[in-house]
């Protein structure tokens, strides 16, 4: 057959290269000379087939002196140029895919590239990543550095990780792939390879607590790992972000940086909790607590409010927790969500009863804002100290409005549009500063409506709804409207809530006076609106939070 002559050929070319007959040029390898047949070599080698069949000086010698490379790896290329077989084995790969790569012989270098791929382990993948890389080979670069990130956990307590440089560590620390059960993986890691060499590397530790997401630490840990480390108390530039961790433990979701944000593959995840509302015609008061989880895109059913079917109630987050108030008809009701526990637990009532308001936190309180009590829009606002369990009276709204959007930003309270009265609404942005107990105006939104809801995502309001197809966002610091992007139909009564850095925006009513189950995300930084999958159920003036 073809396949058995060809393997005689290449025998009896083997076997003249190994007893110097036909034999046209030597490779000296390391003092050492290889007799061999120039079209064998360049059958074989595009690197051979250019030097003899070009102008190369090399190419008319006799004699071809080879750099660089040891004479076993070329023994072993030579038996597999004439005989097609070759063993690679972890002690000669990479010898020999440098030297395959050299004179580019590419199916040999590509099964080299295979057994690496298969010889990955947490103890050698950043060698193997660092290796690959030299040699500009990127699906071995890619999935070494895949699975360095998938087993951060068993790489970071080899050696290998230990002797990685800096700009190498901040580059996987702030990975959105790393693989991590809990932020304190990630925090002994770093300061396992700080302590490798204090000397040298305790000057990048500030740099590298930067992607170190302390807030997430658990607060006995973060108390007794952390602040009582001495190499961090001997660092004054990490006292901010000690600072950080401490606000968040305080304030919780207010606090907005990355770092209190859970990586994209803890254990720890941000979820949504979606809380009753009315049903598609809005007769039905629904009584569904329900948890979703936007990476799995799975529902999970979570304990309901005993005996509460209210509608167009309030809800926000404090410290991870779901405080809902009021509701329809001028309820005082106040009840929180403990997560820990998926327990709801009745706190201090409101002073007054009211529903279609808004609740927002700022500054570790939680503050209801206006509403409507059945016969007056109210300019009331009341404030709540979890700590005291009671509620206070703060200085009114300038103008009395329900249905407007609320929301915190930048350590003041926004209030954005509302009704004035059964038919009108207003255009008003009412600040309230905590500091001086005072309400000022401030530009008015671009819109009269009602029904609206409002998120702050990177110290910028964002808001939706009151038949609006249109998502505006207002700048705080510069005192500025601008339309941003556009939904596929208007809505109203929304859900509203910001999740792994992008809006949510669920359920709600059409320009038909009808609930939906649509859900859509805007992204800020693309612009972009996506529909999402649909809500277990067509829902509007529904709690909508994220913890």
């Amino acid at each position: 057959s073809g396949s058995c002559h060809a393997e005689q050929i290449l025998q009896t070319l083997n076997s003249y290269r190994q007893s110097g007959i036909f034999t046209d040029v030597v490779l000296l390898i390391d003092g050492q000379e290889f007799p061999c047949h120039r079209a064998t070599l360049s059958a074989n080698s595009t690197y051979f087939r250019a030097m003899f069949g070009g102008d190369l000086k090399e190419g008319h010698q006799n004699i071809i002196n080879i750099q660089k490379i040891s004479a076993s790896t070329m023994s072993l290329l030579l038996d597999y140029m004439y005989g097609g077989n070759i063993i690679i084995q972890e002690d000669n790969v990479e010898g020999i895919l440098e030297l395959s790569d050299l004179l580019q012989i590419s199916k040999l270098r590509d099964a080299c590239v295979t057994f690496l791929e298969g010889q990955l382990h947490p103890c050698n993948c950043l060698g193997i990543m660092k290796f690959a890389d030299s040699f500009s080979i990127a699906s071995l670069t890619e999935k070494s550095k895949r699975f360095m990130l998938e087993c951060f956990v068993e790489v970071s307590c080899h050696e290998e990780f230990l002797e990685m440089g800096v700009k190498e560590l901040v580059e996987y620390l702030s990975d959105e792939q790393l693989v991590v059960p809990k932020e304190e993986v990630v925090f002994e890691a770093v300061m396992r390879w700080v302590r490798h060499d204090i000397p040298a590397r305790k000057g990048a530790l500030k740099d590298l607590l930067e992607h170190v997401r302390l807030p997430l630490l658990d607060p006995t840990y973060f108390l007794e790992k952390v602040e009582m480390d001495e190499l961090i108390q001997d660092s004054k530039e990490c006292i901010p972000l000690l600072h950080e961790a401490r606000k968040y433990y305080i304030l919780g979701n207010e606090v907005s940086s990355l770092r209190s944000r859970p990586r994209r593959f803890m254990e720890l995840a941000e979820v949504i909790i979606v809380i009753g509302g009315c049903d598609k015609k809005g007769l039905l008061k629904l009584p569904f607590t329900d948890l979703y989880h936007p990476k799995s895109r799975q529902w999970t059913a979570l304990s309901s409010v005993p005996g509460y079917t209210k509608s167009e109630f309030a809800a926000c987050t404090l410290k991870n927790d779901v405080y809902i108030s009021g509701g329809h008809i001028s309820s005082n009701d106040v009840w929180v969500l403990s997560s820990q526990l998926n327990v709801w637990i009745k706190v201090a009532c409101l002073q007054k009863g009211r529903w279609r308001h808004k609740m927002a936190t700022l500054q570790g309180k939680i503050y209801a804002v206006g509403g409507f009590d059945g016969f007056y829009r109210l300019s009331s606002v009341e404030c709540y100290d979890t700590f005291s369990n009671s509620w206070s009276t703060l200085a009114p709204l300038p103008q009395a409005v329900s249905s407007a959007a609320v929301v915190s930003c930048l350590n003041k309270l926004y209030v954005l549009g509302g009704a004035v009265d059964d038919t009108a609404n207003t255009d008003k942005v009412q600040c309230y500063d905590p500091e001086d107990n005072k309400w000022t105006l401030l530009s008015p939104t671009p819109f009269y409506q009602r029904c609206i809801s409002a998120v702050c995502l990177d110290n910028i309001i964002y808001v939706v709804g009151g038949l609006l197809s249109k998502i505006f966002s207002y700048d705080p610091r510069k005192d500025s409207w601008r339309e941003v992007a556009t939904l596929p139909g208007p809505l109203e009564s929304c859900g509203l809530t910001v999740c792994g850095g992008k809006i949510y925006i669920l359920g709600g009513r059409d320009e038909n006076g009808e609930g939906t189950d649509k859900a859509f995300t805007f992204d800020p930084v693309t612009g972009s609106v996506e529909q999402q999958p649909p809500l277990q159920r067509c829902t509007s003036y529904h709690g909508c939070v994220t913890i």
